[in-house]
C-alpha cells in the first residue's frame, strides 16, 4: 500500500511536470524571420545571420522567445514579406533594400556611387549616430522597429557577358540588371549603360539568355548565385554598398519583457556581426573571388577610372533623390554624407 501511494506520488510529480512543461512551450513567444537567402551559415550572410539569431535569442531567454526561420523567400517576395511584417502576421524579415523601398522609399539616400572609401567605413555609419537617425526616421513613417543594418555582401561590382569594363564608354549598349529602384537606374544610366529592372528570382535567366547582359552585386552574392556559369566578365567597381534592413512588427516587440528586448536587441547586433564576417571569409576564400576567377576575365578599376565614373554618376543620382524626395531626402541624404565624411 505504502509502495502503491509512492507510485502515486511519482506519478503526480511527474505529470506536473509534463503540464508545466508543455504550459511554459505554449506559453513561448515566437519570432517567424524571413530572410530570402538558404539557411546555411557557411553560405550566406543573411543565413549567417539567422542562424546567430535564433541561438542567441532561445539561450538568452531562456526558451521564453523561439526563432522559426522561413529562408530562400518561402513567404514570398522581401515587398509581400514586409507587408506580412506590418501586419503581424510574421514577427520579423531580414530585407534588401529593393524590398524595402516599397515601404520606406527615402531609403534611395543611400544610393550615392562611390560614397566610401573601405567596407569598415560602412559598419561605423551604420552602427552609428546615423543609423540611428535613419531607423528613427524608419520606425516613424512605417511603424516598424528597426533591429539594424547587415552587410549584403560588401560593395557592389559589375559583371556582364560581352567585354571588360574601364570607362562608361565600355557600359554603351549593356542591358544591365537592376533592382527596381529608380536610384539604382539612375546609377546605371550615368555610367553609360541600360538599366533593367528585374526580380531576384528571374535574374539568372535573364542572364542566360540574354534578356540582360549584365548585372551588379557583391562578390558573394554573385558566387553563390553561379553568376559566373553566365557572365564572362567580373569589373571590381565597387561602386555602391546597399545594407540588410532588419525589422520587427512593433507591437510584438512591445510585448516583449525589458529582458527578452535586451536578449533580441544583443542578438540581431551580434547576428548582424557574424553575418559581415561571413560576406568577408566567402569574398575571400575559394568560394569567393578565387573561384570567380577560374572562369571569369577580373579586372579592378583604377582611382582613376574609377573617378571618371564617380562624376559621371554622382550628380546625377543626388538631382534624382532632390527631385524625388524633396526637403526630407535632402536632409536625410546631407547627413548621410555627413557621417561618411
Amino acid at each position: 500500500m505504502r509502495a502503491v501511494k509512492v507510485l502515486s506520488v511519482i506519478f503526480m510529480a511527474v505529470l506536473f511536470s509534463i503540464v508545466t512543461v508543455a504550459g511554459s512551450a505554449l506559453a513561448a513567444k515566437t519570432i517567424k524571420l524571413h530572410h530570402l537567402n538558404k539557411d546555411d551559415p557557411f553560405d550566406n550572410p543573411t543565413g549567417a545571420m539567422a542562424t546567430v539569431f535564433k541561438s542567441l535569442v532561445e539561450a538568452g531567454t531562456n526558451g521564453s522567445v523561439l526563432v522559426k526561420t522561413f529562408p530562400s523567400g518561402q513567404l514570398g517576395k522581401d515587398k509581400d514579406a514586409l507587408q506580412q511584417v506590418k501586419a503581424g502576421v510574421i514577427e520579423s524579415g531580414i530585407h534588401s533594400v529593393g524590398g524595402f523601398a516599397s515601404v520606406y522609399p527615402l531609403i534611395g539616400i543611400l544610393d550615392i556611387p562611390f560614397a566610401f572609401p573601405n567596407i569598415s567605413k560602412t559598419y561605423e555609419v551604420f552602427d552609428g549616430p546615423f543609423g540611428k537617425k535613419l531607423a528613427a526616421d524608419i520606425e516613424k513613417r512605417t511603424g516598424l522597429h528597426v533591429l539594424g543594418f547587415g552587410d549584403s555582401g560588401g560593395f557592389f561590382q559589375l559583371t556582364n557577358s560581352k567585354h571588360p569594363i574601364h570607362s562608361p564608354a565600355d557600359m554603351a549598349g549593356l542591358k544591365i540588371r537592376t533592382m527596381g529602384l529608380d536610384t539604382h537606374k539612375a546609377i546605371i544610366t550615368a555610367m553609360g549603360g541600360q538599366p533593367a529592372a528585374i526580380s531576384w528570382s528571374e535574374v539568372y535567366t535573364a542572364l542566360q539568355t540574354g534578356v540582360a547582359d549584365g548585372q551588379m552585386n557583391p562578390i558573394p552574392i554573385i558566387a553563390f548565385a553561379k553568376f559566373q556559369e553566365v557572365q564572362k566578365y567580373l569589373t571590381l567597381s565597387g561602386h555602391l554598398f546597399a545594407p540588410y534592413v532588419w525589422t520587427m512588427n512593433s507591437k510584438f516587440w512591445n510585448s516583449l519583457t525589458d529582458n527578452e528586448k535586451e536578449v533580441v536587441s544583443y542578438a540581431a547586433k551580434s547576428a548582424i556581426v557574424a553575418g559581415r564576417g561571413m560576406g568577408r571569409v566567402i569574398e575571400a576564400s575559394d568560394r569567393g573571388l578565387k573561384e570567380l576567377s577560374k572562369t571569369m576575365e577580373v579586372n579592378t578599376l583604377t582611382a582613376a577610372e574609377k573617378e571618371t565614373f564617380k562624376k559621371a554618376a554622382v550628380p546625377a543620382v543626388k538631382k534624382l533623390i532632390v527631385e524625388k524626395f524633396g526637403a526630407d531626402g535632402e536632409e536625410l541624404l546631407n547627413a548621410f554624407l555627413k557621417a561618411v565624411q
